[in-house]
């Protein structure tokens, strides 16, 4: 067999690779291409070839021409129509080209060799024009050019990125200029420039390469079947690519919608980018910039520009890592309060995702906590994974190594305000404290947990109002060593919490309480369960546990029951609340309050009345909460209802329903405290008969 013969048999089977990865139907579009990727990968398979490398002269002009192979453009037209979910991304993909031709040549410039580059001292730019009229689009660059052989290597294969293989030839580079081209450099995959047939029917590309006496050369294709180079004696030194637009895609002949898609993907790329003659990227890209040289106003005018807001900053966080990733991180904690759709887990995290200045997502799922949805900001990292359409993060592992690394930054920033900054942190804390909370509540990590609960901040029953909140770290710095519990009290206010039964027996020993006024703060603090070395324990559960300890307890204080009274009333109330209470029992805990309603978990309970009870019958209702009712022996009340139960059952009777449904209600565990008014009219109606 001859070599031309086996090489022609080998290309085939390279395609047949390709047209076989194509045909499985069960997998998506970009999944097949990234599969026939990465055989095209493998040591035994060299770079596939887009086009035929048999140059076609044509008759009537010196005009190479090349043929598509049937799988190339199969593959071609899962690029323009499958890899991109969005078809504006198109114009990103040839910016961030121009971008890199620019970088090349400025890299070139500055090494051996520079000096002998063509039109060295030509401004560096990317240059955009539209044209609705003829319904083009024109990108150009002034950058390195290419010659007849790198058109025909990069734009005449699929998956080879001529940027790539320029910072492969940069490694051994000790030169100063080498890392920091390399991180301008933008480019991976190779498959950026077919990105134009998304929204193109044919494709020119006239280019110059900046060595010296390089021929002008034009490129282009229809994408059907085949594409011509030829020389020109106009072709600019750099390139230049001119698309012309499908009519469903003419919208891309307008100014302003590529304004808008520059504004979005590309608005902090490294060169200017003029359209149509005026800048178009103007804002700095300030989280790769020196903190200190950065003004204020230049961090309001870019918090407004990435956050589509008019206000201004609260706090600022700038934060550069190099391990254990590289990041550089911009962000703002808003000054106005959260809005509805912040409000609502179902909303995206407000920080963007950049890799080398280019956006990569706008809202970037995983990024940042869900928690953390209320800060803005941009997110640029080199490590990042990006698929070959660069629109989706490839590597799990990495991206939660990275929002790790961020979250915890951000919660140490926050325990730094709230030491340096106390009043601002007070007011950013009335606002967005709700999403601390839902911080703790929904973290999986025990260590986070503890961090984020720093940040929360609770009145006490030492403190006169709410100026004078307290950290959970001054409450364990505050109370002795040997004290195992933090006690916490739940209840809509500060009068309410003081004058609450839970709270009586603790305000007597001089205990310090943490007031918790938000329904959902005992939910947060139950979740924690412990703070340090001590346990997040509610006066209520409290309460009950110290009742379990004093059960054999029969001396209730001066002016009590007898304990032969109490074995009469107590058999007495369990019996007309049966069905409602497991237990009945007496406490010395008790002092102005004649009773009190306690089960195991009261957090659980409220919040399991306040969203499901509705769901449950009545006796199933109080099957599960298992309430205990406790007495106070002393209390007038009970006393006297130990009277009526021999003298007046129906009065006792009322009143003992009375006095469950207060403690009911006084605990917060009352469905409806409507439901109240039958019983109290009929009680006030009994008690007043005899008037």
């Amino acid at each position: 067999m001859s070599l031309r013969a086996m090489g022609v048999l080998g290309q085939a089977c390279r395609f047949s690779r390709f047209a076989q990865v194509l045909r499985q139907s069960h997998r998506s579009a970009p999944a097949a291409l990234n599969l026939a990727l990465e055989s095209r990968r493998s040591p035994a398979a060299p770079p596939l070839r887009r086009f035929s490398t048999e140059p076609k002269k044509s008759p009537e002009s010196v005009v190479d021409k090349h043929e598509f192979q049937a799988e190339t453009r199969q593959l071609l037209d899962i690029v323009a129509r499958s890899l991109y979910s969005d078809h504006e991304v198109f114009v990103r993909e040839l910016i961030s080209n121009a971008s890199d031709a620019l970088e090349k040549f400025r890299y070139t410039s500055l090494s051996a060799g520079g000096e002998n580059l063509a039109g060295k001292d030509r401004p560096l730019e990317i240059r955009i024009t539209t044209d609705k009229p003829q319904m083009q689009l024109i990108i150009q660059d002034t950058g390195i050019g290419m010659t007849k052989e790198e058109l025909v290597s990069n734009l005449g294969t699929i998956a080879r990125s001529g940027s790539k293989q320029f910072l492969e030839q940069m490694k051994g580079n000790q030169q100063a200029a080498s890392s920091e081209a390399s991180s301008n450099i933008i480019g991976q995959f190779g498959v950026g420039f077919y990105s134009s047939f998304i929204v193109a029917n044919k494709v020119e590309v006239y280019t110059r390469a900046a060595t010296p006496n390089a021929p002008g050369l034009k490129w282009s294709t229809d994408g059907s079947g085949s594409y011509e180079i030829e020389e020109v004696a106009d072709a600019e030194l750099g390139t230049r690519i001119v698309l012309h637009l499908k009519t469903e895609c003419r919208e891309y002949a307008d100014e302003e919608r590529i304004q808008a898609v520059i504004k979005k993907y590309s608005n902090f790329v490294g060169s200017p980018i003029l359209l149509n003659g005026k800048q178009a990227n103007e804002i700095k890209p300030l989280w790769l910039l020196d903190p200190q040289s950065i003004s204020q106003e230049q961090h309001h005018d870019f918090y407004r520009f990435i956050s589509n807001s008019f206000d201004v900053p609260r706090f600022t966080l700038h934060y550069n890592a190099d391990v254990p990733l590289s990041i550089h991180a911009l962000l703002y904690f808003p000054e106005g309060k959260p809005g509805l759709f912040e409000m609502s887990r179902d909303g995206n995290t407000g920080v963007a995702l950049y890799t080398r200045k280019v956006l990569i997502q706008s809202k970037t799922e995983h990024l940042l906590p869900k928690w953390l949805r209320f800060v803005k900001g941009v997110v640029d990292s080199e490590d990042i994974p990006l698929n070959l359409s660069r629109e989706l993060l490839q590597n799990s592992s990495l991206i939660r190594k990275l929002s790790s690394v961020i979250s915890s930054r951000v919660i140490r920033f926050l325990q730094e305000r709230s030491k340096k900054q106390p009043e601002e942190y007070e007011a950013f804390y009335r606002d967005y404290g709700l999403f601390l909370k839902e911080g703790i509540v929904t973290s999986s990590d025990a260590s986070e947990k503890e961090e984020i609960a720093k940040l929360l901040r609770f009145e006490s029953s030492k403190s006169e109002d709410a100026s004078g909140r307290m950290s959970l770290d001054e409450y364990y710095k505050s109370v002795p060593a040997e004290q195992q519990n933090i006690y916490y009290l739940a209840a809509p206010n500060r009068v309410l919490a003081e004058s609450s039964p839970y709270y009586e027996s603790l305000k007597k020993r001089n205990e310090l309480v943490l007031f918790c006024y938000e329904p959902y703060d005992e939910l947060v603090l139950m979740q924690l369960g412990k703070y340090k070395s001590k346990n997040l324990v509610s006066v209520e559960k409290e309460m009950r546990q110290d009742s379990k300890d004093s059960a054999t307890v029969t001396d209730f204080g001066e002016g009590s029951l007898l304990r032969s009274e109490l074995d009469a009333l107590i058999p007495w109330l369990e019996e007309e609340l049966k069905g409602q209470v497991i237990k009945v029992k007496p406490t010395s805990r008790l002092d102005t309050h004649p009773c009190v309603i306690t089960v195991e978990e009261m957090a659980a309970a409220r919040h399991f009345i306040r969203t499901q009870s509705h769901q449950v019958p009545e006796q199933n209702r109080f099957a599960l909460l298992q309430p205990e009712l406790e007495i106070n022996p002393k209390h007038p009340i009970i006393k006297k209802l130990n009277k009526l139960r021999e003298s007046d059952k129906d009065l006792a009777q009322l009143i003992a329903k009375q006095l469950f449904a207060n403690a009911m209600v006084g605990a917060g565990l009352a469905e409806d405290p409507r439901m109240l008014l039958t019983n109290m009219n009929t009680l006030l109606s009994k008690a007043l008969e005899k008037y």
